[in-house]
């Protein structure tokens, strides 16, 4: 079963070139407009999405935007890096994650919520935005793409063992499937060419603590973005809090139960301004 569906990632179509070359042009703080622009339109999905995007309560802009290098200049480099990478991802969010979730839309919903909520953490512990963080939680669950017809198949046997055996769901899938939703969304963003920081803090998105390098932050940051979200009931698929719970994140980034309460209310804000990067891409 495990070479059936690692052989599958070799099927997923590879990640848009768009978003890795607009990303590689944003780093540098003194790039040029006409260049990002020049990137972007010449994949039609990602500037049409954009322009979508350019034009949602979301981002907010007063009059219509008409053009990629009207959008390029209105976004700014933070909220730009942010929108390619959301336009980006939402091709394979397009058919969600079957065994995991009723709706597409639901996976995408939840990818959505934890990478704003990554970024309401990240500006509370590190005082900025992180648009590597940020791509990370919107792919945290990027494996379920692959595994949800498996877990669909296995699915009594997987509850069984979570119900019975005293398991997490990561667990019985990987005792059922031989790999967890976790672990496959890692080897994908190594299919990917993804920095190490990007895939471990997917294939550890729900064990950072087992992580032995010195700067496994995004991990665990992405970690609890997803606990949150989970705790608000925006979850991602049939496994749910069926996870193991980390005491520890709270105390990793010095939080209160209070910092986490404040975060819920921004989030609740940042979707429903959101609903279009949810709904319409």
């Amino acid at each position: 079963m495990i070479d059936i569906i690692l052989k599958s990632i070799d099927r997923i179509p590879a990640f848009p070139a768009t978003t890795q070359k607009v990303a590689a042009l944003l780093r540098n703080d003194d790039y040029a407009v006409a260049d990002v622009a020049n990137v972007i339109k010449y994949d039609q999905a990602i500037a049409a999405n954009i322009l979508k995007i350019s034009n949602s309560a979301y981002f907010g802009a007063r009059q219509k935007i008409k053009s990629i290098q009207d959008a390029v200049v209105y976004l700014g480099q933070q909220q730009l890096i942010r929108a390619v990478q959301t336009a980006g991802v939402s091709r394979y969010f397009s058919k969600g994650g079957k065994g995991y979730v009723a709706q597409s839309k639901d996976l995408w919903e939840h990818s959505v919520a934890v990478a704003l909520m990554s970024q309401i953490l990240s500006r509370k512990i590190q005082s900025r935005e992180d648009p590597v963080l940020y791509t990370a939680a919107l792919l945290h669950d990027v494996g379920k793409l692959i595994m949800g017809e498996y877990v669909h198949e296995s699915f009594e046997e997987i509850m069984y063992r979570v119900k019975q055996g005293k398991c997490s769901f990561l667990e019985a899938e990987e005792a059922i499937l031989g790999i967890n939703h976790a672990d496959l969304g890692g080897r994908i963003a190594t299919h990917w060419n993804f920095p190490a920081d990007i895939r471990d803090a997917i294939a550890y998105h729900h064990r950072p603590d087992l992580l032995m390098e010195q700067d496994k932050k995004n991990a665990w940051l992405v970690y609890l973005s997803d606990q949150a979200c989970l705790m608000m009931g925006i979850d991602g698929g049939i496994d749910a809090l069926a996870h193991k719970g980390l005491e520890d994140v709270m105390q990793y980034f010095n939080l209160r139960m209070i910092d986490l309460e404040k975060s819920f209310i921004s989030l609740v804000d940042e979707l429903e301004r959101a609903k279009d990067l949810i709904h319409n891409l």
